[in-house]
């Protein structure tokens, strides 16, 4: 069932045993043909305005529908090697690849130049500038339609890519579990520019979340701040598990720990209405 535009909608979601490897999971939205190979990792570094090379970790599935640019929190360090593998691999926007990777989506995971912390930054035109270039980069690639997605503190970065969009470079953004009270980054999602964002945009909003900087009661005064043009859509959920004694760590339901399946392909199914 389509997901209403402007009203709240509460989507009770089960937990699952979350699988990684997407050649032996049954995925609800599951597109690949039974012979399909694995999905491809790769990683680019590609050139910036001031030099700097920002590096991508890309995996590809062999049917491509669209991409999804993946903004993760924290610090945003993922820890990017030359080989593909990461550092710090424990953040929801990692451990859902291969259900992305089934749905037909490529994902782009943005690591830290230099291990550098984005915490603060996210909101600068600076920032708005470098994802400008990566969202270029994906449409050179394939021309598919391309979303933005931000989790915790990497939504307010998915926000402000959105708000500073080229026009039709994107097709929608996602903002999750959005940081939406001041804490030690000193910006919010409120800093990104939400009234100038001109294109779908759903926010997800968990309402076992407990992170002290990403209340799910704040997801309506969100969406309220999109202007009225927007279509701005609202996915509540509940669940996930708990091994972590930070509320806002990513294997809390804050990073959608145990409920990733759901979570994702309700995210998805959202996705391919604005394809």
């Amino acid at each position: 069932m389509p997901l209403s535009l402007r009203k709240m909608q509460s989507a009770y979601l089960l937990s699952v045993i979350f699988l990684f490897t997407y050649q032996t999971a049954s995925w609800a939205c599951e597109v690949l043909p039974a012979n399909a190979g694995p999905a491809a990792r790769t990683v680019e570094d590609i050139a910036l305005d001031d030099g700097q090379r920002q590096r991508l970790l890309i995996t590809d599935p062999s049917i491509r529908l669209g991409t999804v640019i993946l903004f993760p929190g924290g610090a945003g360090d993922v820890g990017v090697k030359r080989d593909a593998s990461v550092r710090h691999d424990k953040n929801y926007v990692l451990r859902s690849e291969p259900i992305w990777s089934a749905c037909g989506y490529t994902t782009i995971v943005p690591d830290t130049i230099d291990r550098a912390n984005l915490r603060g930054m996210r909101s600068a035109p600076s920032y708005a500038n470098v994802i400008d270039r990566i969202v270029a980069f994906a449409n050179k690639r394939d021309g598919k339609p391309i979303f933005l997605l931000g989790t915790s503190q990497g939504a307010i970065a998915a926000a402000n890519g959105a708000a500073n969009a080229q026009p039709g470079s994107i097709a929608g953004v996602v903002l999750s579990e959005s940081v939406s009270v001041k804490g030690g980054s000193g910006e919010t999602v409120f800093d990104a520019g939400l009234d100038k964002i001109d294109v779908p945009a759903l926010i997800v909003a968990n309402a076992d979340d407990k992170c002290f900087v990403a209340p799910p009661t704040a997801a309506k005064k969100i969406a309220d701040v999109f202007h009225a043009r927007t279509d701005v859509t609202v996915l509540r959920v509940s669940g996930g598990k708990t091994r972590s004694s930070d509320d806002c760590g990513s294997l809390t339901p804050h990073g959608y720990f145990g409920i990733e399946d759901s979570v994702t392909n309700s995210i998805i199914d959202w996705m391919d209405s604005k394809r």
